[in-house]
């Protein structure tokens, strides 16, 4: 399975290492996203990368593993449940007069958030070539709000098809 690299910003310190490994240079870009046309996943980039800011992915994602109604019940019920808990979590945050109360409630309302966004993808939502998070991004372009980056969620679509059909069988 042939696989691209690609460089998570938020840990990347710009030690640059990986633009003196790259035999093809798909690392020296203006805005720091590695160009996946030249990118032959070599993964010396990877191997050269201090920080483990660049990641190899495969250019073809499987299908999303379908899970019983049942089992999407429970996770949909649990996520809302850690939404309730970050929502909870900011007020008290914001309501904080104290300097150690404040920070550990903006934790818990980021944990709370991780965890339920985790337990969205695993009831089957967001992952990016499942039927439903191109249904979702497809709704966005029907209606979109006031300044939405709709030429991002187009180029999301093209770049990334939907590898399932809307019954859950492979394409």
């Amino acid at each position: 399975m042939k696989q691209v690299a690609v460089r998570n910003i938020r840990l990347c310190t710009k030690d640059c290492l990986c633009l003196y490994v790259c035999p093809t240079g798909a690392t020296d870009t203006e805005n720091s996203i590695i160009d996946t046309t030249k990118c032959t996943g070599c993964k010396s980039c990877a191997d050269a990368c201090p920080n483990g800011a660049i990641s190899m992915v495969p250019l073809s994602y499987p299908a999303q593993q379908k899970k019983q109604d049942d089992v999407i019940a429970i996770l949909n019920a649990v996520s809302y449940r850690k939404m309730q808990a970050e929502t909870i979590a900011n007020q008290i945050a914001c309501q904080a007069g104290n300097q150690t109360v404040q920070p550990l409630m903006q934790a818990i309302a980021r944990s709370s958030r991780l965890i339920a966004e985790d337990l969205i993808r695993e009831a089957g939502y967001m992952l990016p070539q499942s039927a439903n998070a191109q249904d979702f991004l497809q709704g966005l372009l029907t209606n979109p709000p006031d300044d939405f980056p709709t030429e991002i969620v187009t180029e999301l679509l093209t770049r990334i098809p939907c590898n399932e059909t809307k019954e859950g069988i492979i394409q």
